[in-house]
C-alpha cells in the first residue's frame, strides 16, 4: 500500500474511534439537557394555569369592582336614613296650678309672718310640714269588715291610700295580741297636704253641727297642732247611706314653728276656725 492509502486508512480508522467515544456522549447529553429542558417545560406548564387563574380572577375582580362602587353609595345612603329618624312630636304638658291654700300662704301668709316676728330669712318662717291622720280600730277584734271600709273611706277623704297600723305589744287587759292590726293611718305632705287642710277648714268644719271653732290649747309646745274629729261624714266625699258605723279621726298638723304663737299665728293665717278667747266648745 502507498503513504497515502494509509493515511486515509488511519483518518478513517480515527472517525470511527471519535463517533465511538462520542456515541454514549450524544446519547447522554439529550439525558442532561432532556432533565432541564422537562423540568422547564413542567414548570412552564404549571405556570399556565396559574397565569390563567390569575387572569380569570383579575377579569372577575374587574368585573365586580364597578359593581361594588356602584353599591357603595346605596350601602352608604341606607345608613343615613336610619340614622335620622323622624322627629318626635313634643308632647303637651298640662301645667298643674298650685293649690289654693299653697298659693295664698306663699304671696300672703308668708310676709306677714316675716314682719310680725322679725324674721331675718324667709327660710326662718314656720309652714306646715305634714299632716297625719289616724284612725283607731279596736273594733277590729271583734269586727273584720271594719279594716275593709275604714281604709276606703279615708283614701277618699286624703286622696292617699293609708296604711294598717299593727300592735306593737300585746296587752292581756285589752285581748290585744302582737302585730294585729288596729288602726289605720296615713301622713299627707306637699300638694296633698294643702288641698286636705283647704278642704277641712273650709267646708268640713262648718258641717258640724253647733260648731263654735276648735281648741286653742291644743298645741304641744313646739308649735304642732292636734285635732279630733268625731265623724267622718263631715267631709263631703263620704256619702252617709254607704257607712256601717260613725267613726272619728285624729288630725296631727305638724310645721316647722319652734314656738306654739307661731304655730298658732300660722293656723289662724290660714283659716283654722279657733274658737274665742275664754269661750268653751
Amino acid at each position: 500500500m502507498s503513504e497515502e492509502e494509509e493515511k486515509s486508512a488511519e483518518q478513517a480508522a480515527s472517525v470511527e474511534g471519535q463517533d465511538d467515544v462520542t456515541a454514549p456522549a450524544e446519547d447522554e447529553k439529550p439525558k442532561r439537557v432532556r432533565k432541564p429542558a422537562a423540568s422547564a417545560a413542567g414548570s412552564s406548564s404549571a405556570a399556565k394555569p396559574v397565569r390563567a387563574a390569575s387572569a380569570r380572577s383579575k377579569a372577575a375582580a374587574a368585573k365586580a369592582a364597578p359593581a361594588a362602587e356602584g353599591d357603595a353609595p346605596a350601602a352608604k345612603a341606607a345608613p343615613k336614613e336610619t340614622a335620622a329618624p323622624a322627629k318626635r312630636e313634643k308632647r303637651a304638658i298640662a301645667v298643674r296650678t298650685a293649690p289654693r291654700l299653697q298659693s295664698r300662704y306663699e304671696g300672703e301668709i308668708r310676709g306677714q309672718l316675716l314682719q310680725e316676728f322679725g324674721y331675718k330669712s324667709d327660710m326662718q318662717v314656720p309652714a306646715v310640714k305634714k299632716v297625719i291622720i289616724n284612725v283607731g280600730l279596736g273594733e277590729a277584734l271583734t269586727n273584720a269588715k271594719a279594716l275593709e271600709t275604714t281604709p276606703a273611706q279615708i283614701a277618699a277623704i286624703t286622696g292617699q291610700k293609708p296604711v294598717i297600723t299593727k300592735a306593737r305589744r300585746s296587752i292581756a287587759g285589752f285581748k290585744l295580741r302582737e302585730e294585729q292590726p288596729i288602726g289605720v293611718m296615713v301622713t299627707l305632705r306637699g300638694r296633698r297636704m294643702y288641698e286636705f287642710l283647704d278642704r277641712m277648714i273650709s267646708m268640713a268644719l262648718p258641717r258640724i253641727r253647733d260648731f263654735r271653732g276648735v281648741s286653742r290649747k291644743a298645741f304641744d309646745g313646739n308649735g304642732n297642732y292636734s285635732l279630733g274629729l268625731r265623724e267622718q261624714i263631715m267631709f263631703p266625699e263620704i256619702d252617709y247611706g254607704s257607712i256601717d258605723r260613725v267613726r272619728g279621726m285624729q288630725v296631727v298638723i305638724t310645721t316647722s314653728a319652734r314656738t306654739d304663737p307661731e304655730g298658732f299665728r300660722l293656723l289662724e293665717l290660714m283659716g283654722m276656725p279657733f274658737a274665742r278667747e275664754g269661750q268653751t266648745r
